[in-house]
């Protein structure tokens, strides 16, 4: 799972279940289960992109993108987590 909160107290997680084929997006405290998510991670954006039919997750929009300020050390774990999340339903990259 990877979890965080923007600072107007949106939240956001992306999980899945190690049996489970399809992701669970949870933005601001509504979640949605898909799969297809294109996800790409910076050392300070996280870019979320759906499936045009997947947009109603996102209130409307097929592309979330979150600034973070996660630190350096911790970008291993951050990376490792999305892979395991993503791994056979989506794909992943780091740029």
């Amino acid at each position: 799972m990877l979890c965080c909160h923007g600072n107007n107290g949106e939240m956001f997680m992306l999980s899945r279940y190690p049996d489970e084929d399809e992701v669970e997006l949870t933005w601001d405290y509504e979640p949605s289960t898909l799969d297809g998510l294109k996800v790409t991670l910076s050392d300070t954006t996280l870019v979320i992109e759906l499936a045009a039919g997947d947009a109603d997750a996102l209130g409307g929009k097929d592309c979330l993108e979150i600034t973070h300020t996660t630190a350096v050390s911790d970008m291993a774990e951050v990376e490792e987590t999305l892979q395991n999340i993503l791994k056979g339903t989506g794909t992943f990259s780091r740029i």
